[in-house]
């Protein structure tokens, strides 16, 4: 029987025509996107659902997809899908990453040239029947700097655009190298020169828990003042109130939005505002972004659908069937093993090295290698995923190094990621038990075991005497609860590391106490979901 597949939203002809060529039935439905109930009564019936972003696949829906293979979203955003619940359920979750890229970066420069030359309240004037020509004295974007936050895949050809444009661009990206920054002619600065120093700002980072709110109350009081800013990246990258203030006050000349904290956007603090375009999230609003989206998932489904190909799955690597369950322990090692470097990790990445010891080696290593890179990388870029990875690090220069070799020490399999950049060299190792859960074994060559778990801190310090009893009176005090506490040294009085799971989430206020104490190096809050 052929495989069904099931779209919900409005996506381009050509998807149909794609399916039907690669043998899948298709029953396209484009308006049940928002008829949740009915979605949910029939979703048993298929194989694959190819979504956009009206349809919300919520854990209730899934419930009822007792046939479902793949869901494929024709965009880069998934935060319409529960994905730990179709996670568990085996089903699984493909997006586009790269088919909007052009099209939201040209969006980003049409904003810019919208807000410097006042185009959208010149329009409305003139068709009023008013001529107010001495009303709308713009600036000129020659030799202006423009100082891009995120330059990952649609940072840098904004980037090139400007530099045609004769701009001088300057970026702010952790994970951009000196090297490619040099090769896409930007130049690589801190947040804070960045904001003394752009005339226009523009964002293109995705939203995390680093980079919300990144142009906070505080950022715009140091930015150059009368710089103009645009956003066609996420809402709440950028304090929408303290915006308001910024512009009311004159700090910042003008700003450009294509995206909101909340959505649809029927109210906003930037609305009303003189100074303020708006526009309803058309960053990939183009004909040929919504072709491309829509030709590259239902390839993407097809294939998997009918050869059991995987291709840009946000919750599963591409593997075969057959090397998955040898596979599924190691990926989840690697995974957490670049999440805990890539948590601790602060300033710019050259290098990232993973080194296969035992018989781990030989294994699919790109695929574990590929998950350890998307690990490493979330905590900063939250739509990275396993397939994307290694692409997304090449984009800003971070060199991808494979090592494998024969078991040197206690553990049959040994996987060990090492981090250099600006900051130093980091380095974590793991294996996996025989209870098949993944483990910390060694953390900057101090050998220490402890399990991942969802809420952890991690603390580096002096081996001190009275260091362990103020730790965890301090928890105590906190009203934090402690799991497990597993602790290491390299030698008496050298240098310590201490990994506390914990209850729940720590309060904010409990790090800096930590900090206090006598010979703490380092305190950071780890999550493992």
């Amino acid at each position: 029987m052929a495989p069904r597949v099931l779209i919900s939203d409005a996506l381009s002809p050509a998807a149909v025509a794609i399916f039907k060529e690669r043998g899948v039935e298709v029953d396209f439905q484009p308006a049940l996107g928002k008829d949740k109930e009915k979605l949910a009564a029939i979703i048993g019936d298929y194989d694959g659902l190819a979504i956009r972003s009206a349809t919300k696949v919520t854990a209730k829906i899934l419930e009822n997809a007792r046939n479902l293979k793949v869901i494929g979203r024709a965009g880069i955003g998934v935060d319409n899908v529960d994905i730990p619940a179709a996670t568990a359920r085996g089903v699984i979750v493909m997006n586009t990453p790269f088919g909007n890229s052009i099209t939201t970066a040209e969006h980003a420069i049409a904003m810019m040239f919208a807000l410097a030359r006042q185009i959208p309240a010149a329009d409305a004037s003139t068709q009023a029947g008013k001529w107010e020509k001495n009303r709308f004295m713009g600036v000129e974007i020659t030799g202006k700097t423009l100082g891009i936050i995120g330059c990952g895949n649609i940072g840098a050809i904004v980037a090139e655009r400007a530099l045609g444009l004769k701009m001088r661009v300057i970026a702010f990206d952790p994970f951009l190298s000196l090297e490619r920054a040099q090769h896409i002619g930007v130049e690589k600065v801190e947040l804070g020169e960045l904001l003394a120093r752009a005339d226009f700002i523009t964002l293109h980072t995705p939203m995390t828990a680093q980079t919300r709110n990144i142009l906070s109350e505080q950022n715009l009081a140091k930015t150059k003042k009368g710089v103009r800013i645009v956003n066609c990246a996420r809402g709440g990258l950028v304090d929408e109130v303290a915006l308001r203030a910024a512009l009311d006050s004159g700090q910042v000349a003008g700003a450009a939005f294509d995206v909101f904290v909340e959505e649809p956007a029927t109210a906003n603090p930037l609305f009303g505002h003189p100074n303020v375009v708006c526009t309803p999230h058309l960053g990939a609003a183009t004909n040929e972004a919504q072709e491309n989206v829509a030709l590259q998932v239902a390839e993407q489904m097809s294939d998997y659908l009918v050869r059991g190909a995987i291709s840009n799955a946000v919750n599963f690597p591409s593997i075969t069937a057959e090397e998955a369950p040898r596979l599924k322990p190691f990926i989840a090692l690697a995974e957490k093993l670049g999440s805990f470097v890539g948590q601790l990790t602060e300033a710019g990445v050259k290098k990232l090295t993973i080194t296969y010891e035992g018989h781990v080696g030989g294994l699919k290593t790109k695929a574990l290698t590929a998950a350890a890179v998307a690990g490493f990388l979330r905590p900063m870029l939250a739509d990275v995923n396993v397939v994307s990875a290694p692409v997304v690090a090449k984009e800003r220069g971070v060199v991808i190094d494979e090592v494998t070799r024969a078991a040197e020490g206690d553990y049959d399999s040994l996987i060990t990621l090492t981090v250099e950049g600006e900051s130093g060299r980091r380095s974590v190792a793991g294996a996996v038990f025989n209870d098949g859960k993944p483990r910390i074994v060694e953390v900057e060559g101090i050998k220490i075991e402890a399990e991942f778990s969802p809420a952890m801190i991690h603390v580096s310090n002096e081996d001190k005497p009275g260091f362990i009893g103020r730790f965890a009176s301090l928890l105590g005090d906190a009203g934090v609860n402690i799991a497990t506490f597993a602790l290491g040294r390299d030698a008496q009085g050298g240098s310590a590391i201490a990994l506390v799971a914990i209850d729940g989430e720590a309060p904010e206020a409990l790090f800096a106490r930590i900090q206090g104490l006598p010979g703490v190096k380092q305190v950071k809050a780890l999550k493992f979901p």
